[in-house]
């Protein structure tokens, strides 16, 4: 009884109801699919987000403006372009206030190549956002794509101001490279590369700029360090190898050009220096099995061409030589190098006509590099013009001195010193003459294939020898010639590249001319004297 009033008295305690989630808002019909869409998109699963895109536009009557949005961009990853950009307007129309809006309407119309109109939507974006550092990069970029380069500067200095990032450091280094204003460019990637250490390709322009200007110890600095981050970066063991290559070290630029091969197995300019490397190993041969396959790889680039018909000339096989060389002019027709080295296969082909109208052509185009006078000048002499060869050896002399009073340091290829005092001693002109001969010492290490005939075999008849011509990395540069009459082996150049990638340095000129003897014209050397160098 006892235990039934107890148990009777005991509270009975009641399980706690769960708590029903919150019920999720109901969304308005335009937006209703919008997380849908976006998880599919970064998912990059583009069939079924334009389904749902689709099935969205439907239930909206075409107004749900993130759906147009996504498909836009959709549309633009698959290059329907001009499509894409007639739904980036719509977007816009939907909703006038955003600059978001704005930006993919510019970069559509940037795509297509409309820069002027794009310039114009990136400045009515800016008005809605003065503080998008992306805005005013594309600024700079369309500016630089329509040449006006001080603008181009100005909004990508702004760019920086408001956001520093890789891709406006290196669009303002090509702007100031573009504008000549090379020591400019040099500080500001140095400012990328602090801001940035690890980024290659910025290691690597640093590199080749200073590879330009003849620091070679801070170029060879910095693309060792763009190797360190990344072993396979091609452009950069290019870049290395091809300086490994002009100082004559081969066997050391040829296991660089192994790594570059097996990253790109078809690029042009690692078969170009391949090639030269062959050649300087007097391997004539294999250089132009290598120089052949980079001309079927890039059968325009005139430096290949200009290899090709360096390398027959050396083999003593003047027709090929002639038929690469005219190629090589035929792309790159302001070269007086390259007429001074066709007028050396027509001397040896005997076809004394076109030679003179060669080295003509020749001695038009170049303001700097006495060679041409000198091969020019032994040639008239050896067909009885006096007269003219005089006056091709004073416009050498000029020369001479010219480029004398621009470098003090300069030295000059002892044998071609020979050869001038020579012609000079034939002309009767040797006092006038400002020669001096270095000493032992002051003669460049050889490399490059610089095999140089010695002091008492008779040089050949008018045969200039050319400097080969390769590549330190993957991209097209236009080549500015500086004249380079030392004896050693020019330092390998590279520079540039479109808007997104390095600049574009110079490169040497072809080499010495093995001048005629004037007391033996007749007799041929047996041995040629070549150099390396890199363009860009």
């Amino acid at each position: 009884m006892a235990d039934e009033e107890t148990s009777a008295a005991a509270p009975v305690v009641a399980e706690p109801k769960k708590r029903r989630a919150p019920k999720a808002p109901d969304l308005p019909i335009v937006e209703r699919r919008n997380w849908l869409i976006h998880q599919h998109y970064i998912r990059k699963d583009y069939d079924t987000c334009k389904t749902i895109i689709k099935e969205q536009l439907q239930e909206t009557n075409g107004m749900c403006e993130y759906a147009i949005y996504v498909q836009a961009l959709i549309l633009r990853l698959e290059g329907q372009i001009q499509p894409s950009l007639e739904l980036f307007q719509s977007c816009a129309i939907l909703n006038p206030g955003s600059a978001d809006n704005l930006k993919q309407v510019a970069r559509s119309l940037f795509l297509l190549g409309k820069h002027k109109a794009a310039i114009e939507f990136y400045h009515e974006a800016a008005k809605l956002n003065d503080r998008d550092w992306e805005i005013s990069h594309n600024l700079g970029v369309c500016y630089f794509f329509i040449k006006d380069l001080k603008h181009a500067e100005e909004h990508l200095n702004s760019a920086l101001q408001l956001n520093k990032h890789d891709r406006s450091f290196m669009m303002l280094g090509k702007v100031l490279l573009q504008a000549g204003e090379t020591d400019k460019a040099i500080d500001v990637y140095k400012r990328a590369v602090e801001f940035s250490p690890e980024n290659t390709e910025l290691l690597t322009t640093l590199g080749l700029l200073y590879l330009q200007l003849g620091r070679f110890q801070k170029a060879f600095e910095h693309l060792g360090n763009a190797l360190t981050f990344d072993p396979s970066n091609y452009k950069a063991i290019l870049a290395a190898g091809s300086m490994m290559q002009t100082h004559g070290d081969f066997d050391v630029a040829m296991n660089k050009y192994r790594v570059a091969a097996s990253v790109v197995p078809e690029s042009p300019p690692l078969w170009n220096n391949i090639g030269m490397c062959f050649f300087g190993k007097k391997k004539y041969v294999a250089a132009i099995s290598c120089l052949k396959r980079a001309h079927y790889l890039s059968p325009f680039d005139w430096k290949v061409l200009y290899n090709l018909g360096l390398v027959h000339l050396t083999m003593q096989q003047f027709a090929s030589a002639f038929h690469f060389l005219s190629a090589a002019i035929n792309l790159h027709p302001r070269m007086g190098e390259l007429y001074m080295l066709l007028a050396v296969a027509l001397t040896n082909l005997e076809d004394q006509e076109n030679a003179t109208r060669a080295y003509e052509q020749a001695v038009t185009l170049d303001q700097s590099n006495p060679l041409v006078n000198l091969n020019f000048a032994i040639f008239l002499y050896n067909h009885g013009d006096k007269k003219g060869a005089l006056e091709q050896y004073q416009e050498m002399e000029r020369k001479v001195n010219v480029l004398r009073d621009g470098s003090a340091s300069l030295e000059f290829d002892p044998e071609l010193i020979d050869m001038a005092q020579k012609m000079g001693a034939a002309l009767q002109v040797t006092d006038t003459l400002v020669w001096t001969k270095p000493s032992k010492d002051s003669r460049s290490k050889g490399g490059a294939g610089s095999a140089s005939q010695t002091g008492g075999t008779a040089l050949g008849t008018n045969q200039a020898l050319g400097q080969a011509m390769s590549s330190a990395a993957s991209y097209n540069k236009s080549i500015t010639m500086q004249a380079v009459v030392s004896k050693g082996p020019s330092l390998p150049r590279d520079p540039e590249a479109d808007v997104e990638a390095a600049p574009s340095p110079p490169t040497d000129p072809p080499g010495s001319p093995e001048p005629v003897d004037p007391d033996n014209p007749k007799a041929k050397s047996s041995r040629r004297k070549t150099r390396a160098e890199e363009s860009a």
